[in-house]
C-alpha cells in the first residue's frame, strides 16, 4: 500500500463545503491517513492555494505529528501546540492555525492538503512560517500524500 491522505469532508477535486470556508465556520476538514512509511518519526502538513492572485497562498501548517497519528478531527483548534503535541504556524492571513478558503469571486481554486511523513521529529517552534517549516523539512522527507479540494464563490 501507498501512503495516502483522504478527508469525509468532500471527494478529491470536488467542491469544499462551505463550513471549512472563510464564509462559514472555517473549521479545518477532518484527515485521515494510512501507510505511513515505517522509518517515519513525525508528519508534517501543509495546505495551499495554488491559485491565488498573489501566488500561493498558505492556508495551514503543522508539524512534529507523532507518526503513530493517523488523523486529524474537524476543527483543529488554532493554538500553537495541539492536543497530540503537534505543533502550528502562521498561515498568510497572519494567523496560527487553519485559515480556510477564502478566494475573491471568479472561477473555484483549488486547494491542496500535503502530507510528508518525516525522518525526524522538527526542531522548529511554534509559531513559525512555512519558510521556517519547509527549510527544517529538507533532507528529512520519506514520502508525500495529498487531497486536493475545490473552492469558489
Amino acid at each position: 500500500m501507498a501512503f495516502a491522505l483522504t478527508t469525509t469532508a468532500f471527494a478529491e477535486n470536488a467542491a469544499i463545503p462551505r463550513k471549512h470556508s472563510c464564509d462559514g465556520a472555517d473549521l479545518s476538514p477532518a484527515l485521515n491517513w494510512s501507510d505511513v512509511p515505517a522509518a517515519a518519526q513525525s508528519l508534517a502538513l501543509i495546505a495551499d492555494d495554488p491559485d491565488a492572485p498573489v501566488g500561493t497562498w498558505t492556508h495551514w501548517i503543522l508539524w512534529n505529528i507523532p507518526a503513530e497519528v493517523t488523523g486529524l478531527p474537524e476543527g483543529v483548534p488554532k493554538v500553537q501546540v495541539i492536543e497530540n503535541g503537534a505543533l502550528q504556524g502562521k498561515n498568510d492571513f497572519k494567523r496560527i492555525g487553519y485559515g480556510g478558503p477564502c478566494p475573491p469571486p471568479g472561477k473555484p481554486h483549488r486547494y491542496f492538503f500535503k502530507l510528508y511523513a518525516l525522518d525526524a521529529m522538527l526542531d522548529v517552534r511554534g509559531g513559525a512560517s512555512r519558510k521556517e517549516l519547509e527549510a527544517a523539512m529538507k533532507r528529512h522527507v520519506l514520502s508525500q500524500a495529498e487531497v486536493m479540494g475545490r473552492y469558489g464563490r
